[in-house]
């Protein structure tokens, strides 16, 4: 739009010169044929230059035809040089546009060339025909303003531009930033499922072998139909878990304290075995990503101990400290194997989950055994 703008203003600048040139003056013999012949020229060579610009924009990815400047600088030649005959001044306008666009679409070098051959070409002609001051001097000043405005306006084009490639590459790292927030959010989300599907699925398992065992072995139906109850229950729980999993990150979570005594009453009551849970310290808010993560660890630590140390009593510290919050859950060694070694968490999915939970928040997870006990510590920080 701002193109075709520019090649109406051209065309009408040319025929408002013409006009006032050949409408309101008298030429003499000499006069009249070169004024004519330079209003011509320049007027094909004008037409050359809607041409090469419009073709220079279309097969260079809208950057002017490296052969504009010459026909600039034939425009500002002709022109300049005609506007020396008396009465045809107003040529000067014609070459002004061509130096204006020579600094706006031309290098420095190149509008400096055309802006130099048009005052080189007034001088000549108005040596020539004998013009007053105003033109010696005059016009040749009129075109240097011209081309300090192209300069300026390439400038401010280029600023434009630059500003466009900024804007356009902040879109783009934003856009970058969105997927990888997606994909975090979706590990996340992957890691939260995994965490209460192994939670659930593993005490569905203990209930569910503990009543097989009361069938085959011992014959005890009222039992091991309260252990499928238990079972039932959840089976049930793990389903409302895994719904809430995926907007666990954003939703309010109760007190870390809350939460684990919540847990440890729980586990005392489906697995009949003593559960301790003591807090030292003064409990304070965590994030719900600090919270959640020690609720999960404890989950599956709970879960493990049912699974490998039935029976057994298990203890749940957990300790504010001043730089971080400490969650230990332990219960004594049993005659089964022994986990992983204490400082290396990578002898099941479900502690490298935590171990990975932890670590992205800046924690910590240690599991092995110590001193006769089976124990696990999170940690992360306040």
């Amino acid at each position: 739009m701002l193109r075709k703008i520019s090649w109406l203003i051209r065309a009408g600048a040319y025929v408002l010169v013409g006009t006032g040139i050949f409408g309101w003056s008298s030429f003499g013999p000499v006069a009249l044929p070169v004024t004519v012949t330079a209003f011509a020229l320049t007027g094909l060579l004008m037409c050359a230059w809607a041409v090469l610009d419009l073709r220079g924009r279309e097969d260079a990815g809208w950057r002017p035809s490296p052969a504009l400047p010459y026909v600039l600088g034939a425009i500002a030649v002709l022109a300049g040089g005609a506007s020396g005959v008396p009465d045809a001044t107003s040529l000067v306008a014609l070459a002004a546009l061509a130096v204006l666009d020579a600094g706006s679409e031309a290098s420095l070098l190149a509008g400096w060339a055309v802006a130099g051959a048009g005052a080189l070409a007034i001088e000549i002609g108005a040596l020539i025909a004998g013009a007053g001051t105003g033109v010696v001097l005059g016009s040749p000043l009129i075109l240097l303003v011209a081309l300090l405005s192209g300069r300026n306006r390439r400038a401010y084009r280029v600023q434009a531009e630059q500003a466009a490639e900024l804007l356009a590459q902040v879109e783009q790292l934003r856009a970058e930033q969105r997927q990888v927030a997606v994909l975090d959010e979706r590990t996340r989300i992957a890691r939260e499922i995994h965490d209460v599907l192994a939670h659930s699925l593993g005490a569905l398992g203990i209930q569910i072998q503990a009543a097989r065992a009361l069938l085959t072995d011992h014959g005890d139906i009222e039992r091991a139909a309260g252990l499928l109850g238990v079972a039932q229950r959840i089976a049930s729980d793990g389903l409302t878990e895994t719904r809430r999993a995926v907007h666990a990150l954003r939703a309010d979570t109760a007190p870390l304290d809350e939460e684990l005594a919540r847990m440890a009453a729980e586990h005392r009551q489906r697995h009949s075995t003593d559960v301790q849970f003591t807090v030292e310290g003064d409990p304070v808010p965590l994030p719900p990503e600090q919270t959640l993560a020690l609720v999960r660890t404890a989950q599956e630590s709970l879960t493990n101990t049912a699974k490998h140390a039935p029976h057994q009593p298990v203890t749940l510290l957990l300790r504010y400290q001043d730089d971080d919050v400490t969650l230990t859950i332990g219960n004594p060694l049993t005659d089964s194997p022994a986990g992983p070694a204490f400082h290396t968490v990578d002898g099941g999915y479900g502690l490298t989950g935590m171990r990975e939970r932890l670590l992205l928040l800046g924690g910590a997870l240690a599991a092995g055994a110590e001193s006769g006990r089976w124990a696990v510590t999170a940690r992360v920080p306040r």
